[in-house]
């Protein structure tokens, strides 16, 4: 009986293996493909694709880090024991999940010049605003449900050492609750990534724009969004990889 179960774990160890080989194979397959791609169809068609690669990278970068602050800032604040700063933190959390993020990216980019705001911003600026807001108030509610996970005897311990909020937050409660928010966090930054498509419909030049370009002037509509499924793929996936690469390396938190 222990033999078999030898042998079947053995066969599922080498199973895993050779898909995370065809996977590796595949994506440095992709990577060389946009890096050179040949002037074969519909390969020819990738040099006006990945003019907008790097609007697409910058803005999923920017969105990310402001995702990521504001979410653990209004986390902490949702935790918060002012009834005043849970209602706040509550407010933006309802009004950003609650609404359409296409909606948020115009009203930031066409209401907030008018009057009475003045505010103008590039087309760039907004979307990462409208992005990092938008997700950064999903992620506020995994940050607050990460850190009420943390048990309540490690709280009444770290009271008990006569330690002040701000050392407890640093010291007991954030390096916990940062191993349980790193997998929906991952997700989280899968869909900015995927979202940042909308920034196309106010003029952004990313890969998703290029791609309604193209459209219009050569036609072409299967291969030009065959070849964008694969270039979103290709970016994400690297976005994976490093989100379980984290989650190993923080498991010493737990």
């Amino acid at each position: 009986m222990v033999a078999r179960f030898s042998v079947g774990s053995e066969r599922i160890k080498n199973g895993i293996f050779f898909v995370i080989a065809i996977l590796i194979v595949g994506t440095a397959f992709g990577v060389q493909m946009l890096a050179e791609p040949p002037e074969l169809p519909p390969f020819d068609l990738l040099p006006s694709l990945l003019r907008g690669l790097s609007t697409t990278i910058s803005l999923t970068f920017w969105g990310a880090i402001l995702a990521f602050v504001v979410a653990l800032i209004t986390g902490i604040l949702r935790s918060s024991q002012s009834v005043v700063l849970r209602s706040i933190s509550g407010i933006y959390v309802e009004i950003f999940r609650g609404t359409s993020i296409l909606v948020q990216l115009f009203w930031i980019y066409f209401v907030l010049p008018l009057d009475p705001f003045n505010i103008s911003l590039s087309a760039f600026q907004a979307g990462v605003l409208a992005l990092g807001l938008n997700v950064g108030a999903y992620g506020a509610e995994v940050v607050r449900g990460a850190i009420q996970a943390i048990p309540r005897g490690q709280i009444e311990a770290s009271i008990a050492l006569n330690m002040s909020r701000g050392l407890m937050l640093r010291r007991v409660i954030l390096p916990q609750a940062i191993v349980r928010i790193l997998p929906p966090f991952g997700n989280l930054l899968i869909e900015l990534l995927k979202a940042t498509s909308l920034a196309s419909l106010i003029t952004l030049s990313d890969v998703t724009f290029q791609a309604l370009t193209l459209r219009q002037t050569v036609g072409r509509i299967t291969e030009i969004f065959t070849l964008l499924l694969f270039i979103y793929f290709l970016i994400a996936y690297p976005l994976t990889l490093g989100v379980r690469w984290l989650e190993k390396r923080r498991q010493w938190a737990t």
